[in-house]
């Protein structure tokens, strides 16, 4: 059974400085490590149409160093001193991390300030991380098979918005681009009114104010406006169909439907959907197809969740025997069966417990707790969400599934991908075959 409280209260303190950088700190000494994090309000949301792959360039290129930290010397710096750092980008957001021995908080945060103040933005950094990312899209997207799967989904659910493209973007707009472009890039959005220090761990917090302040107060705030483009997801004449040829032998069925805002009410009852459809051995797609009718080597849930939308996907292989659209149909008769049939009483209860049991989990860690302070203060405006959240979820009734399910899961409202073999491509009656279905 659901506890009626949150298992546990993180404490945190969070402030401006005078540039505009946000600060939020945790205090854990339980052990003797912290994680510096910092999050810069800027995706692929924010790119301009032509300049597409922009925030994930810059996750590449703000690594190449500063006037203080020689170029390459980044990662070796932060590894030396015991830390582990990555950084990743999304359509909504870049966010860099480091998790170092306590001892070391003062270098993370001399590392992260370097980046904020002076990155090297030049020509030999922007040719070298080209290179980086064109490698990057070749081995993840390009030659991964159903690697194009964002790129795909984004295009045909969210035609003529800024969530068009995926963070990974184009080769030609990156090779088309300017140093200046790129500088300028960095100078809109890389600035402390456009960014959050997360820090938790082993530290004392009057200590870490004082770090904080002589590490990033110099840094001068943003003058250049910040586009933040709206996003409002294109009318669909039905559902959009598309075929993918890819360098894959088993052929594969993603379905997605378009999602509203994260934080809205629907949202969290469509995230019991996902759980329910797809969420785990348990979940009704895999019971269902995988394991009685045997119509499915897999099914999973991607969820996709977006600042100003997403996308609920299914993605499927059929099983030898069975083509795409069995599959697709059998499908769409379990997402009908959600929005005629009540979930019984168990089940939901069922899905509660693993619902609580994944976001608690989330902050089994103080790299989880930076991050998830972070995410709440720039998505939600209330980094308290981390202890309050939950409350959100434990909201949703069997009856806002159903409800859920019959706004969101339509035709009107979906994008179907087939994914088949590049040798099929050129094959006579491909058309035909994807229009009469049918076992093969």
């Amino acid at each position: 059974m659901l506890t009626s409280a949150w298992a546990q209260n993180i404490e945190f303190e969070e402030y401006d400085l005078d540039n505009g950088l946000h600060v939020i700190l945790h205090q854990d000494n339980s052990t003797p490590i912290a994680t510096v994090a910092v999050l810069y309000h800027v995706g692929s949301k924010n790119e301009p149409p032509g300049r597409t792959g922009f925030a994930h360039f810059f996750e590449h290129l703000m690594f190449e160093g500063s006037p203080n930290i020689k170029r390459g010397e980044y990662f070796k710096i932060i590894q030396a001193a015991g830390g582990s750092l990555n950084a990743n980008t999304s359509n909504d957001r870049t966010y860099y991390y480091q998790t170092l021995p306590s001892n070391q908080l003062e270098l993370g945060l001399y590392m992260e300030s370097e980046r904020m103040l002076h990155a090297v933005i030049d020509s030999v950094g922007i040719a070298t991380q080209k290179e980086v990312v064109k490698e990057e899209k070749r081995l993840r997207v390009d030659n991964q098979p159903y690697g194009s799967i964002l790129e795909k989904m984004l295009a045909n659910a969210y035609k003529g918005t800024n969530y068009e493209w995926a963070p990974i973007g184009s080769f030609e707009d990156i090779d088309a681009a300017t140093d200046q472009d790129f500088v300028d890039f960095y100078e809109t959005f890389y600035v402390p009114n456009n960014a959050t220090l997360s820090i938790a761990g082993d530290i004392d917090i009057k200590e870490t104010k004082k770090l904080v302040e002589a590490y990033f107060g110099e840094i001068k705030r943003g003058t250049k406006d910040i586009p933040r483009p709206e996003i409002e997801a294109p009318k669909l004449d039905g559902t959009v169909e598309a075929t993918v040829f890819d360098n894959i032998q088993v052929p594969a069925v993603i379905q997605g439907y378009r999602m509203p805002p994260q934080g809205t009410e629907d949202y969290y009852a469509l995230q019991f959907l996902t759980q329910l459809l797809s969420g785990g051995q348990s979940s009704r797609f895999q019971k269902s197809l995988v394991d009685e009718k045997r119509m499915a080597l897999a099914v999973q849930a991607i969820p996709l969740a977006l600042e100003d939308g997403g996308l609920f996907i299914n993605f499927a292989l059929p099983n030898q025997g069975y083509s795409t659209e069995d599959l697709a149909a059998e499908v769409d008769k379990m997402v009908e069966q959600v929005k005629t049939e009540m979930v019984p009483e168990r089940e939901f209860q069922k899905l509660k417990n693993q619902i609580e049991s994944n976001f608690i989990s989330g902050y089994g860690s103080v790299q989880g707790i930076a991050e998830s302070l972070a995410n709440y203060h720039v998505y939600f405006g209330n980094a308290g969400l981390i202890n309050t959240e939950i409350e959100r979820y434990r909201k949703v009734t069997r009856e806002d599934l159903m409800r859920v399910a019959k706004k969101y899961l339509v035709p009107e409202n979906k994008v179907e991908l087939t994914y088949r073999p590049k040798s099929e491509q050129e094959q006579p009656g491909e058309t035909k075959l994807k229009k009469e279905g049918g076992n093969r």
